[in-house]
């Protein structure tokens, strides 16, 4: 029988407004998504729990994720510092049709590095239900990915497209930052 170990881990959404940082938190905590836009104010807080197998170790980790949604105007800095910080892990997302926001990830992703120290992350681009396959825009996630030595998947609240990988990935890798830090 395998040991059942319980992990709590405190991760953050960032990106500017309207990406879709909490309709990605909607469709993977109770799949829903709603095309109305009502924008964060402050910080929302929201917890789901995954079960991740380490079979080669004979653990099942049932994983609590503390998912802070953080409104996205860049100008709120302390705001944004002072909830970056005991952050575990981040997801940064970007809005596929609005080049900018997948401009400003690399910002995003300093500032969070810059409270936190270099924690696992991934980068999104969401939306991809609104964009053709040959769009472009992907080569500056792939670039962010390669220089931060971590992935980016294209994603999409509305129909659901690499939502529950995004934060399974991002657990996966809390985890084995966990286990490297025990050993």
């Amino acid at each position: 029988m395998s040991e059942l170990l319980k992990i709590r881990k405190k991760i953050i959404l960032l990106g500017d407004s309207q990406v879709g940082k909490t309709s990605l938190i909607r469709k993977f905590v109770i799949d829903l998504f709603d095309d109305k836009y009502i924008e964060t104010l402050g910080t929302k807080i929201t917890n789901k729990v995954i079960t991740l197998n380490y079979p080669d170790k004979n653990i099942v980790v049932e994983l609590k994720m503390l998912i802070w949604d953080l409104m996205g105007h860049g100008d709120y800095h302390l705001l944004h510092e002072s909830a970056f910080t005991g952050s575990s892990g981040a997801i940064l997302v970007g809005d596929l049709t609005r080049e900018e926001t997948l401009n400003n990830l690399d910002l995003w992703t300093s500032n969070l590095f810059g409270v936190t120290g270099q924690i696992p992350i991934i980068f999104i681009g969401n939306k991809s239900d609104l964009v053709n396959d040959n769009v472009e825009k992907p080569k500056v996630l792939q670039e962010l990915a390669t220089s931060f030595q971590t992935i980016f998947l294209l994603s999409s609240a509305k129909t659901g497209l690499n939502v529950e990988s995004a934060f399974r990935v991002l657990g996966k890798n809390l985890i084995d930052s966990h286990f490297n830090e025990q050993q």
